[in-house]
């Protein structure tokens, strides 16, 4: 079923530029009852398995953000990095502020074109997994981050059934994020929240602009 991401043709297709003062207010009103019966109608709670996936930037940012949100809200966190861990994250340093909150573990070698070395590889992502596991059924955490572990599953490094079957074993009320690109079509099935970043321009590919610190690192 194809969903209708643009709200404002939801209850009238006109456009809000063209409509007179009282039709733009009865058009905004009747958005509200819409809204408040959706609002209404969503009264569950469960935890979220949350993916984001794409060729595009924003996936671990936007992640990082429900990390934030997480911390705000006094709940304990974990992140765990898959391919990542060759070097120092910026974000590592100010989630360090959250010592008492927060598990950072960065437990990858490099991007797998500098380390050179499928089976080091595949080695340190099952770590990395086995450590993501103890957070995963840990009821303490609220949320885990699990960042480019959809790599490491599109190389072969983890075994997708694996994944699934851990992914079971999180507590009800808990959530879960997987990014990276590349997720698996299973992973995306399973998902609750599923978010595409999609690639239209990027600095480094049209203007050779080299990573810079607080855009990419």
């Amino acid at each position: 079923m194809q969903t209708n991401l643009n709200n404002e043709t939801d209850v009238a297709g006109s456009n809000s530029s063209t409509l007179t003062e009282e039709q733009y207010q009865s058009k905004m009103q009747r958005r509200k009852e819409v809204q408040q019966e959706r609002v209404a109608k969503a009264s569950q709670e469960k935890g979220l398995i949350i993916v984001n996936t794409g060729n595009g930037k924003g996936k671990t940012t936007a992640a990082l953000g429900m990390v934030l949100r997480s911390l705000g809200h006094g709940y304990k966190v974990a992140i765990v990095q898959f391919i990542k861990g060759a070097w120092e994250p910026a974000e590592k340093a100010v989630f360090s502020l959250w010592p008492e909150q927060l598990e950072f573990h960065a437990m990858g070698e490099g991007f797998t074109w500098e380390t050179q070395d499928r089976n080091r590889d595949i080695e340190k992502a099952g770590e990395a997994w086995q450590t993501a596991l103890t957070f995963i059924r840990n009821p303490d955490y609220k949320l885990v981050l699990l960042d480019e572990v959809n790599v490491a599953l599109k190389l072969g490094y983890l075994q997708m059934e694996e994944v699934l079957a851990g992914l079971e074993e999180k507590p009800v009320d808990s959530h879960l994020i997987l990014t990276g690109r590349g997720a698996p079509l299973a992973l995306i099935e399973r998902a609750d929240l599923v978010t595409e970043m999609t690639l239209i321009k990027h600095p480094f590919r049209e203007q050779g602009i080299k990573a810079q610190p607080g855009i990419e690192f």
